[in-house]
Parts: structure tokens; C-alpha cells; sequence
């Protein structure tokens, strides 16, 4: 029995989508990416007026924020870090705050602690930095594993859990955490599950020479982040989110992703292939993707867009070792798993 190659049906998918029209969900999607398309581009040209010649990795991040996932980046000191964190929290309008993490920061100082009241005679939760709707973990690496694993909870639950009562967070909740090269001084590698957590990994790297005359020329990139002003309001910002959830991707789409996902379980060249968790994690960031290029549909080039960020934190070679250069390792990926 004939079957329609991969990329026919993806095709077929794309001309479906493009053509549908009777959901009522449909039509107000539609409109929603109309409306907000400019306010994205408006954030993303704040953004990238700060921090220069990085506009793929600020479009990676701010598709992760859409997708509901957290960001790591990875690189080392003095690149922007965490002054692209700042940035992009004023030009969203989020409560932000900052935690600089240390060898000798203790969970509570994350989450927060009970004291007792003398007035009221009881005692009184005193919430910690944790609940702000953007949270920049600092070099995250230099704090112990009992501090690293105070942020678990609240990155996949949305909640923490202190003394016996649950607590929700702040909507939308989006954790940047920053951490340093394992082989500098004093840091604490995070363990497989916790680097899991983090929807994408990013490095910025280092400037190239027009963009790092221009910082050399410019104004204090600090004093430029305190003029910025926001461009979404936070409800504004999880209604995209909930439109993103909505991006369409087809069955053949599905099977693409499906195929990378079964080729790292088997590759001899890997210690583990991607979990569930993965797979949907980088479904989720496609849709985010072509979210960002105004479509209500995943095509193939959103997937192979995302895909070095999702997958390569992820991923270890059989010596125990995390591939250095994520685009190299996810192009020798797509080349074992084309579209037929």
C-alpha cells in the first residue's frame, strides 16, 4: 500500500491549516496573533538594543517564556547575562526579582521562613524572592545541591511547599538562571533532573567586534535598562501563552518529533536518549516558535529551529560527557533523522 512521504503530508497539514476557517477559536487566534505580533517585535527590539548581536538567542528565550518553560544560560561572566535578564523583564512589565546564589545560601532563603509574630502570637510567613513572576537565578551553580534543589518545585509545580502548606506563585512564573563553566572555581555541576527542568539552554558567547565597538562607544547598558518600559502587560502576556498551547501541529509534524525522540534512544553514540518530558518540551517550543513568526502551525524549520536548545543539555555521550557545541550536535541529529 502507497504511503504519502513525511514532507507530502506536512505539506497537506500546512495547506489545511491555512485554509481552515469554521472554529470559532480559530478566527480569535488569528486575531490575537494579529494584535500581538507587534508588541513581541516591540520587546524584542528593546531587547536587542541592550544586548547586541544576540538577536537569535533573546528570540529563543523569549520563546521559552511562551511556551510556560525556563531558560538556562550558560557562559562564561561579563557576556550580559544578567543584564539581559533585566531587560527583558522591564520590557514585559514582570515583577522581577534577583537571587544571587552562594555556597552558602540555605533553601529558605529562596522560598522564605516563618517568624514569630509577638503582636499576634503566632508565627507569620515572610514570602522569599521566589515569588516574583520573573526570577533570575544567579550563577545557580555556585550554591550547594540543597539550595539548587529548593528551585525544583517551583519551576515544574508553579508552587512551593514550606512547613506543611502549599503556596502558589506569581502568574506568569519564568525562572532565567545563569551559571558558569563547571570547570571555574567553586561551582556545584546541577544534577540530570534539575537540568531537565530547564526547557532550553542558552550561551550568548562573546560580542563580535561591531557590535562590541558599539558597547565600547555607547552608553551604560545598565542605564539603558532603567528607561526601558514595557511593552505586554502580565495578562496580556499568559493570554499568549495560552494562544501558544493553541498553535496547531499536525499528525505528520508529530511524527517528525516522534522520529528525533526515537533516534536518541537508540544512537550508540548517546548514554540515554530524551525523556516524554523532552519530547513535549520541544513541541511546546516549536509552537512558541512559529508563534513568533505569526502562525497558527508548526512546520518542520520551527522544530529544527528550537531543537539545539531543548535537546542538547540534555543529552550525554557515552563517556558521561555533555556535547560542547549544541548546533553541532543537533545538526549530526537531523542528519540521522531527515524528513523522508
Amino acid at each position: 500500500m502507497h504511503r504519502d512521504s513525511l514532507a507530502q503530508r506536512l505539506h497537506a497539514a500546512e495547506r489545511g491549516v491555512r485554509n481552515y476557517r469554521p472554529a470559532k477559536e480559530s478566527s480569535v487566534s488569528n486575531e490575537l496573533v494579529a494584535r500581538s505580533t507587534q508588541a513581541l517585535n516591540a520587546v524584542m527590539e528593546q531587547v536587542n538594543g541592550i544586548i547586541l548581536g544576540k538577536e537569535r538567542q533573546v528570540r529563543l528565550i523569549l520563546a521559552c517564556l511562551l511556551a510556560r518553560g525556563h531558560v538556562l544560560i550558560e557562559d562564561v561572566p561579563g557576556v550580559g547575562k544578567t543584564t539581559l535578564a533585566h531587560a527583558l523583564a522591564s520590557s514585559l512589565g514582570l515583577k522581577f526579582q534577583r537571587i544571587q546564589f552562594t555556597s552558602d545560601l540555605l533553601p529558605a532563603d529562596i522560598v522564605g521562613v516563618s517568624i514569630f509574630d509577638r503582636t499576634a502570637g503566632a508565627f507569620k510567613f515572610h514570602p522569599g524572592p521566589i515569588f516574583a513572576q520573573m526570577i533570575l537565578a544567579d550563577e545557580v551553580n555556585r550554591a550547594t545541591p540543597k539550595a539548587q534543589s529548593a528551585l525544583l518545585e517551583a519551576m515544574e509545580e508553579q508552587q512551593v511547599t514550606t512547613e506543611g502548606e502549599t503556596r502558589p506563585l506569581p502568574q506568569p512564573f519564568f525562572v532565567i538562571a545563569t551559571q558558569n563553566p563547571s570547570h571555574q572555581i567553586g561551582t556545584f555541576p546541577l544534577p540530570e533532573s534539575q537540568l531537565d527542568r530547564f526547557l532550553m539552554c542558552v550561551r550568548l558567547g562573546y560580542p563580535d567586534t561591531r557590535a562590541e565597538r558599539l558597547l565600547l562607544e555607547g552608553r551604560d547598558r545598565r542605564d539603558m535598562v532603567l528607561g526601558l518600559g514595557p511593552c505586554l502587560s502580565s495578562e496580556e502576556l499568559q493570554g499568549l501563552q495560552h494562544a501558544v498551547r493553541n498553535v496547531h501541529a499536525a499528525p505528520a509534524l508529530i511524527d517528525y518529533v516522534q522520529s528525533i525522540v526515537a533516534y536518541t534512544r537508540q544512537a550508540p553514540e548517546l548514554q540515554s536518549g530524551l525523556s516524554p518530558r523532552s519530547a513535549l518540551n520541544l513541541l511546546h517550543a516549536a509552537r512558541a516558535w512559529a508563534f513568533l513568526d505569526s502562525r497558527l502551525f508548526v512546520i518542520p524549520e520551527d522544530v529544527q529551529a528550537v531543537l539545539p536548545s531543548v535537546v542538547a543539555h540534555r543529552l550525554q555521550g557515552t563517556g558521561g560527557q555533555r556535547f560542547a557545541d549544541a548546533d553541532a550536535s543537533a545538526a549530526r541529529l537531523l542528519t540521522q533523522v531527515p524528513i523522508p
